[in-house]
């Protein structure tokens, strides 16, 4: 399991533990995390929801009448460095 994996789980754990359903998948580049959001979430509960999603690289709330609300998040893969950077004017 890579890290980015391991930390989305561990976000979907604490996601789930505050009463939300969370799906993790691993795409090629992040891990996503989602959660449908009942329309009855208590402000408090809100609150706890951002704090966790808040350790992700990116989230946000997609909400449609047809669909009702969906939480996501992505943590992203780490890319490994490579061995010959030049940066801008320095290549060969």
């Amino acid at each position: 399991m890579s890290a980015s994996e391991a930390e989305a789980k561990d976000l979907a754990a604490r996601l789930s533990a505050l009463g939300l359903t969370a799906r993790v998948e691993p795409h090629d580049t992040y891990t996503s995390i989602e959660a449908e959001v009942p329309e009855a979430l208590p402000a408090e509960s809100w609150r706890e929801v951002l704090e966790v999603v808040a350790e992700a690289d990116r989230f946000g709330l997609l909400a449609s009448s047809l669909t009702g609300r969906t939480l996501w998040a992505a943590v992203n893969k780490v890319v490994p460095a490579t061995g010959d950077v030049r940066g801008p004017g320095r290549q060969r």
